[in-house]
């Protein structure tokens, strides 16, 4: 989502991180591209306007300018002031024994998947939360409800009846009769803010007393969401925002001006298709993704959710033996898949996000490489030394790809394993390129008599 405003901020503050000394035209310079890739993300003119002047202020104090990297320090000023734009700090739901969540938003936004993800975060936390269906506007919507709480194994609340205030408040209780501690309520949408909706909405919140009332906004609405923030804002007084369809093409206008417009947390982002693809907001960790900077802690927390302890303790056992067969790159590509798409997790390594830039990871050659290691037997896959040419070519057959590719995915396994073995007699491989160590006096004259003979 924030990739055309990461590129516009990189070049901006790159010429700057490069310089020893910076000068009021430099800083000039680098504010205007800011104003502009900022303005371009559509954030609200009103909050660029301050943006730039808080950071150009700071950008021209005693503390970066008498850094000894002035340069490097604009660049955290930025960052901060980014984190502060966002929320600063995260901010989460208040739980309670018995907590309700009530869900609003315009039809289309995605209420409805946004709750069932939502559930499966919080049954992962150690919740016992249920789902209940309120949304009697939209056809299907109960249907889809249900379907969703099948997929996650959560219960789902339906009644039979046309008013919304009933449905909500006999979900709850129902819920609250079967031992459940938290309840998200989906409630209808509309295509627009109208006076219709908001009436509704505030019914249903005084039948149910939400302790969280949550507006779903989706980003890729852009300023839009902002002016329907707003609106909900007047009427239903939500606690906070949950972000859907941030893995989208939108320009991040709306992540970057609702906190500001409105005064109220982003607490949640959708940023996948999956079920499970719903993170906590993290303003200082989203700033550090949007200037390249990687977010080395959702990392580690996706690989956490991804693998067990059990695998995580047995792959490291491997890995440091300097063992790594087949079985091996089909539980670590599975793995990696738990975490995301490929693009994403890569580009939250520090450094390596614009390493990547304009580089698409090939999804179809990943899925050839799968069907090669799943064309060969359990055998070939824990002991690959087995694999001899007429092997070869009907792993070839069986994969739908050439002797040539199975070749190149063997030879690329040996150079991992000898990597893995170096690294456990801790031997760093060498980089091309990079100096050799200085062999010995003794050596030397070894290589010199050889020389001499030939």
């Amino acid at each position: 989502m924030f990739e055309t405003l990461s590129e516009k901020l990189g070049s901006a503050l790159g010429d700057l991180r490069k310089k020893g000394r910076l000068d009021d035209e430099a800083i000039s310079r680098a504010m205007r591209e800011i104003r502009l890739a900022l303005l371009e993300a559509d954030v609200n003119l009103g909050i660029v306007r301050d943006f730039v002047a808080r950071v150009r202020e700071r950008a021209v104090g005693e503390e970066v300018l008498k850094s000894l990297t002035p340069g490097q320090q604009v660049v955290k000023v930025v960052h901060d002031e980014l984190a502060e734009l966002m929320g600063n700090a995260s901010a989460g739901l208040a739980l309670g024994k018995f907590t309700v969540v009530l869900l609003a938003g315009l039809q289309g936004s995605g209420k409805t998947t946004a709750a069932a993800k939502l559930a499966l975060a919080l049954r992962k936390q150690g919740r016992k939360p249920g789902l209940v269906a309120a949304d009697l506007q939209r056809p299907a919507a109960i249907d889809q409800l249900e379907q969703l709480g099948r997929q996650i194994d959560v219960p789902v609340f339906r009644t039979d009846t046309a008013d919304p205030v009933e449905a909500a408040a006999t979900g709850v209780a129902r819920a609250r009769e079967a031992g459940l501690d938290t309840v998200i309520v989906d409630t209808a949408g509309r295509h627009q803010v109208d006076a219709e909706l908001m009436d509704e909405l505030v019914h249903v919140r005084d039948a149910v007393m939400p302790m969280n009332v949550l507006l779903v906004l989706d980003a890729m609405t852009g300023q839009e969401a902002v002016n329907v923030a707003q609106a909900f804002e007047e009427r239903v007084a939500f606690d906070g925002v949950l972000l859907t369809k941030l893995d989208g093409d939108a320009r991040g206008g709306a992540a970057l001006s609702v906190r500001a417009i409105t005064g109220k947390p982003i607490m949640f982002v959708s940023t996948g298709e999956k079920l499970g693809d719903l993170e906590q907001f993290h303003p200082d960790r989203m700033a550090s993704r949007i200037l390249g900077m990687g977010d080395v802690l959702t990392l580690i927390e996706r690989a956490e959710q991804a693998a067990s302890d059990d695998e995580q303790a047995e792959m490291e056992a491997r890995l440091r033996k300097g063992q790594f067969t087949f079985d091996d790159f089909l539980r670590s590509f599975a793995m990696l898949r738990r975490m995301g798409p490929l693009q994403g997790v890569l580009k939250m390594i520090p450094g390596l996000g614009q390493q990547l830039d304009g580089l698409d990871v090939d999804e179809v050659r990943l899925k050839r490489v799968e069907a090669i290691v799943h064309s060969m037997t359990p055998a070939e896959r824990s002991r690959p030394h087995l694999i001899d040419g007429r092997r070869r070519q009907r792993i070839a057959r069986g994969s739908g790809t050439s002797v040539e590719q199975v070749n190149q995915l063997l030879e690329g396994r040996k150079m991992m394993e000898r990597m893995l073995k170096n690294l456990a007699k801790g031997k760093l491989p060498s980089l091309p390129g990079a100096p050799q160590p200085a062999r010995s006096a003794t050596k030397r004259k070894k290589s010199k008599r050889k020389a001499g003979r030939r």
